[in-house]
């Protein structure tokens, strides 16, 4: 399992996928706004979604853990 973070504090715009969705490295998971600006945050690898931390609207901090992802 690997824990998918936010590289900055952000406002969850989008949640681009759902628990038990089989997802491919590069495919986008979640879309953070920031200053006027949307930050796609991918997958780093090819996984199933375990777990969704976050909804879309809620603030998050850096660091922050959005969601879970297994190979």
């Amino acid at each position: 399992m690997h824990n998918i973070r936010s590289e900055l504090s952000a406002i969850v715009w989008k949640i681009d996928t759902s628990v038990g969705d089989r997802v491919s490295e590069g495919d986008t998971l979640v879309v953070l706004a920031s200053m006027k600006m949307e930050i796609p945050v991918a997958a780093p690898f090819a996984g199933v979604i375990q777990s969704i931390l976050v909804s879309e609207g809620s603030t998050v901090a850096e660091g922050e853990t959005l969601l879970v992802i297994s190979r």
